[in-house]
């Protein structure tokens, strides 16, 4: 079982294993992108019509899956995800967003 100690970490072993299996070359930032709306609305189709009762392992797996994609797409853009996120929050914070 692979394990990480931060964010970035995470990061690199997604990296890995899409180059492992040959994906790097599809992997453009316009199509992570539409990789992340694609998972989303799957995501979303846990929720539809107010049910009650909601697939949590589904749930899971496509919060995994987009987290995946927004790794990637991080990379390729060369940010670092623990930075972009604490910039974020921090500016929201400072603009009491």
């Amino acid at each position: 079982m692979l394990m990480a100690k931060n964010l970035d970490q995470v990061m690199q072993i997604v990296i890995d294993y899409r180059n492992a299996q040959g994906w790097e070359s599809n992997d453009q930032p316009n199509n992570l992108a539409k990789s992340i709306f694609i998972e989303s609305t799957e995501l979303l189709r846990n929720f539809e019509h107010n049910r009650r009762e909601h697939s949590l392992e589904n749930i899971k797996e496509e919060v995994a899956d987009i987290l995946m994609y927004v790794l990637a797409l991080t990379h390729d853009l060369g940010f670092s995800a623990e930075e972009i996120v604490l910039e974020r929050i921090n500016s929201l914070i400072e603009n009491k967003l």
